[in-house]
């Protein structure tokens, strides 16, 4: 029998894997089309927070079909992403090979990933609304300090939504 936390886990990644597909038609949101055109999907405010992003490698924790972390190519990192689900990295691949742009994309739930990926990164980046999915941030920040570098940063979202019921969220 699974417990709370489990059963929320794999709910979560059906949904991810099922919204996958319902994204990538949104235009109205994605816009998928504006974006293969060469546009670019990171805010000003990310953009400034981290800083120059040229040469340097990136790690995107979390980053569903890979939009943002093909924008952080295109404005001149290395870039890695991230995400649990199937379907997402299997379009971010697509997406990648058919606009051109060199990326790494690797399938593993996040806490996991340090068995799956063995590399340091100059930032380690969550886009927005990412981390109230999560039900172990300083388990999170494990995984991110993990993966920089010495003299790398990360950057995070600056809202944080919790969406389970307070009986399964930390206290």
């Amino acid at each position: 029998m699974l417990c709370a936390m489990d059963r929320y886990r794999l709910a979560n990644r059906a949904l991810w894997d099922e919204w996958t597909a319902i994204n990538a038609r949104a235009e109205s949101f994605y816009r998928l089309d504006e974006f293969r055109a060469g546009g670019v999907w990171i805010r000003d405010y990310e953009i400034e927070e981290v800083g120059p992003v040229t040469g340097k490698d990136l790690l995107h924790l979390q980053c569903h079909f890979g939009a943002d972390t093909l924008s952080w190519a295109r404005l001149g990192a290395r870039v890695t992403g991230a995400d649990f689900s199937e379907p997402a990295i299997g379009l971010a691949r697509s997406l990648a090979a058919e606009i051109g742009i060199a990326a790494t994309f690797v399938c593993a739930e996040l806490y996991e990933l340090p068995e799956r990926l063995d590399a340091d990164f100059d930032v380690v980046y969550t886009s927005r609304g990412v981390l109230g999915w999560l039900h172990d941030i300083p388990r999170w920040a494990g995984v991110v300090a993990r993966f920089m570098s010495p003299a790398g940063s990360s950057t995070s979202p600056r809202s944080i939504r919790w969406p389970w019921p307070s009986t399964i969220a930390p206290a």
